[in-house]
């Protein structure tokens, strides 16, 4: 039965523009989110910006504006790359929107009145770039943030603490009935080591800045970034303001992260629901890092790569299908433009592009442009193709419920190749006019049709264009509701025959690297 999906992005900082490794997390989820909307489950994708902080002021000082001036200029950056990336986003939530302010401030409310939090001083090593606080032996060599690789600062301030370490058991036993909540494995262990290390009460409030959203029993403090920006999640969805869609979309939601903010996601925010009073996060799925030369992709590291220039270049279809095709998620990978390249000639100019060029030739030269139906052997069976699709289908819709979209598209260029393989064997293009190149050309045509579908959720403009070429443009599209489903139009035989079929321009045409 199709059921609800609800996806969560982490919210970026907006103390830069977007680069690729930001885009990468926020693709792989668009394309999880249209496979859901695919198989007919109701869908919620939300996406958006992190506002607040010591590290926004200091980016807003060195580029000499008011903080609000610089995060109204820099969320827009992020908004206008999605849109010029084709996201598929439905909400686009900020940190400085009054209704994030209204949940957050409702949400840690409910923490105080049940007994949580409790003011002291606090004093450590401070990460400005990961508004984090580190133990020293966490640190690397003179005092270096572990993960920017930038010296920390000492901070002394008071503070309201969130009492984290009453949680630790709780946050156990939750895990050990829920063992797939986080995704892959490794990262649940990850999660678990960390809570079985023993957790200690952290730090929420800070009085150094004003740039934050007040403390509703203490004015005179403003809320940490992390336990302001975590509330996004349920603030997107209408805590505090809208109870019944609140209620629709949580716990069921799929928090899609990156593996350096595990203890803030897998631990802190879970153990903050718990001390809210409402279920924590159902699931977790944690991805890998974006390389280039051995390092993460980021916006002090120098290694940055433009997603929408890269967009241009290739076209959106062939970026989407790169990253999510060559990056499983929950694993590190290297990124290249010569890897890039490799994959538009290999898989979507030589394979898929080639497909449908090579079938839309031969239905205009032996069959008058009119595409013929998928045909059955004289036994009343159906092609090795038919059952190749069946196979195939069965694998994507398996894979990407395990979330290893990588896998049903490698299921699904085995179809493809497939079909071009069916075709160099008869050679459609050597017989006459008749039975016998309808029969293969028929086949090729519903394989088309059936990975058009397959695609969508990464290849959605590219899907469509195949749609319309093979003449069903009239009968809706691809990517609708439902069509991956139990009751949806995968089923082979599908093709109806008849409609004209159109060439074209190449999908994809070939690439170099120079």
């Amino acid at each position: 039965m199709p059921g609800r999906y609800y996806q969560t992005t982490p919210i970026y900082y907006v103390n830069d523009a977007p680069h690729l490794g930001t885009a990468y997390a926020t693709v792989c989820a668009d394309a999880l989110s249209r496979w859901h909307r695919l198989i007919g489950d109701e869908t919620w994708f939300v996406t958006g910006t992190d506002e607040h902080g010591l590290k926004i002021l200091r980016a807003a000082e060195s580029n000499g504006v008011s903080a609000r001036e610089w995060v109204d200029r820099t969320s827009s950056r992020f908004v206008e790359a999605w849109k010029a990336l084709g996201l598929s986003n439905d909400d686009f939530i900020r940190t400085t929107e009054e209704r994030h302010f209204r949940s957050v401030q409702t949400f840690m409310q409910a923490i105080y009145d049940n007994g949580h939090l409790y003011k002291g001083t606090y004093e450590g090593w401070y990460c400005v770039s990961c508004e984090a606080y580190y133990n020293e032996e966490d640190l690397l060599d003179h005092n270096r943030c572990p993960v920017h690789e930038k010296p920390v600062e000492w901070f002394t301030e008071e503070n309201w603490f969130f009492a984290l370490s009453k949680f630790g058991e709780r946050l156990s036993e939750w895990y050990g009935a829920h063992p797939g909540a986080i995704f892959p494995e490794t990262r649940r262990n990850e999660a678990l080591g960390i809570i079985r290390s023993g957790l200690k009460d952290i730090s929420i409030t800070r009085t150094s800045i004003s740039w934050g959203i007040p403390v509703p029993w203490d004015p005179e403090h403003v809320f940490y970034v992390w336990y302001d920006a975590l509330v996004n999640y349920i603030s997107a969805i209408g805590f505090g303001s809208d109870h019944d869609r609140f209620e629709k979309w949580w716990p069921a939601v799929h928090h899609l992260l990156g593996k350096d903010i595990i203890r803030f996601h897998c631990v802190w925010w879970p153990a903050m629901c718990m001390a809210a009073g409402i279920d924590p996060p159902a699931h977790l799925l944690v991805h890998g890092f974006l390389l280039v030369g051995g390092r993460k992709m980021g916006k002090t590291a120098f290694n940055q790569v433009d997603p929408v220039e890269l967009g241009e270049d290739v076209g959106n279809d062939a970026l989407r299908y790169y990253l999510v095709r060559d990056f499983a998620i929950g694993h590190d990978g290297e990124f290249t433009y010569e890897g890039l390249i490799e994959r538009y000639n290999s898989d979507l100019a030589n394979n898929l592009g080639n497909l449908l060029a090579r079938v839309a030739t031969v239905v205009g030269s032996k069959a008058a442009g009119i595409g013929p139906p998928p045909q059955r052997r004289p036994d009343g069976s159906a092609s090795r193709l038919a059952e190749t699709a069946a196979a195939v289908v069965g694998e994507v819709r398996e894979a990407w419920g395990r979330f290893a979209p990588h896998e049903g598209l490698e299921a699904t260029w085995r179809l493809i190749r497939a079909a071009n393989a069916e075709l160099e064997a008869v050679a459609p293009w050597k017989l006459d006019p008749g039975p016998e190149a309808d029969a293969v050309l028929g086949d090729a045509l519903e394989v088309l049709r059936i990975v058009a579908v397959l695609v969508s959720p990464v290849l959605p403009d590219t899907a469509e264009e195949i749609w319309s070429r093979l003449g069903l443009g009239g009968s809706g599209s691809p990517a609708a509701p439902g069509n991956a489903g139990p009751e949806g139009i995968l089923d082979w035989g599908g093709y109806p025959g008849g409609v004209p079929v159109t060439k074209g321009r190449p999908l994809f045409p070939r690439r170099s690297v120079e």
